[in-house]
């Protein structure tokens, strides 16, 4: 019986220990993988990128306003005959020849205007002697005319015929004076100095009175005919330099001598006339634009690299106290040298970033350095 019961004692002592070795090593076994995975503490999230910025600052830039337009002649001389039914004998320039005033572009047939001018000569001393005629009749009955021996019927006619071949002489003169100016009319001679800008003379034409033969550009001057916006016109006064650039890429200063006083009804755009100083490059009816020059004012300005252009528009970023950026959208206007005018979109006492901008997302977290 003591027997027994000592077994009965000591029987659930060796199966206790066991098991709380064996959950021991188990507890073991699993937390020691999941501690060697958890990472280790670390001091923080890294800057994405090393960045200087900069503050807006105020500036006075100049201010000017760009415009397209077309390059014309300022004025354009139509040349045409003033003689009828003659033939062209001669033609003595072409397009692009340099003309002086009076100078003769071109020559018709005058053979039948001299012979018109002849008879017409000879019309006139017909007349002129009929008139000394008459004249001395009516002299003659005048100095009789308190005697009696004429009457006063006779004495009105010698008078009245007197008077007639006056007239009559008269008219031959005009018609003599007519004659000479078509004669002179077979000479076409040029109005005013310029350049032929077109030629339609052929010679051996016969052409009407009044009929085109040639164009020119007076005074070989040119200008820019520029297209402003109605909301743009009230920045430009007469006397403004305007710095037309050609289709060739040559840049011409000119200056505004008139604005036109009514828009045009398709466009909507008003016309400004700008003088353009003598150039070889100059040809009408191109295409030209420009910019005029208007005074300086003041603006906020960026420095140009911190401007960057996404998706058609302009963004700055701005990078707050914790040196974390924000993308914001600005709206730009002048550019001068290495700044950039800001219109809207950015306060005067706020960082944008500048070197290394165009490579920032929003949200991302900098390095400033000076």
């Amino acid at each position: 019986m003591t027997f027994f019961a000592r077994l009965t004692f000591r029987q659930p002592a060796w199966p206790f220990s066991a098991v709380l070795l064996a959950l021991t090593l188990a507890v073991a076994a699993v937390r020691s993988p999941a501690a060697d995975a958890q990472p280790a503490a670390g001091p923080g999230p890294k800057p994405a990128l090393t960045v200087s910025v900069a503050q807006p600052l105020p500036a006075t830039l100049p201010n000017g306003l760009q415009a397209n337009g077309n390059v014309a002649a300022w004025q354009e001389a139509i040349v045409g005959a003033e003689v009828n039914g003659l033939r062209l004998t001669a033609v003595h320039v072409n397009v692009g020849d340099v003309v002086k005033r009076g100078q003769e572009l071109a020559r018709f047939a005058a053979e039948t205007a001299q012979a018109e001018q002849l008879q017409a000569q000879a019309a006139v001393m017909q007349a002129q002697a009929a008139h000394e005629s008459a004249k001395a009749e009516a002299d003659r009955a005048r100095s009789i005319q308190d005697s009696g021996a004429l009457s006063a019927s006779q004495m009105a006619q010698y008078l009245t015929t007197e008077r007639v071949t006056h007239a009559q002489w008269e008219a031959a003169q005009a018609q003599l004076a007519a004659v000479r100016l078509r004669v002179a009319h077979t000479r076409v001679l040029a109005p005013d100095d310029g350049v032929v800008s077109a030629r339609a003379a052929t010679v051996g034409a016969v052409v009407g009175a009044g009929q085109e033969l040639f164009r020119l550009l007076r005074q070989g001057r040119m200008e820019w005919r520029a297209e402003v916006t109605p909301t743009e016109i009230a920045l430009i006064r007469r006397g403004v330099k305007a710095e037309v650039t050609l289709a060739g890429g040559q840049t011409l200063v000119g200056t505004v001598r008139a604005i036109a006083p009514t828009a045009d009804p398709q466009t909507r755009n008003i016309l400004v006339y700008v003088d353009l100083p003598r150039h070889e490059a100059l040809k009408a009816n191109t295409f030209a634009r420009g910019r005029f020059e208007l005074p300086a004012s003041q603006a906020l300005t960026v420095p140009a690299p911190a401007v960057v252009l996404r998706d058609g528009h302009s963004y700055v970023f701005v990078v707050d106290a914790q040196n974390k950026v924000t993308q914001r959208k600005v709206q730009t206007g002048r550019r001068v040298t290495d700044v950039v005018e800001v219109l809207q979109g950015l306060k005067a006492d706020e960082r944008v970033a500048v070197q290394g901008a165009g490579f920032l997302n929003e949200g991302d977290l900098v390095k400033v350095v000076r």
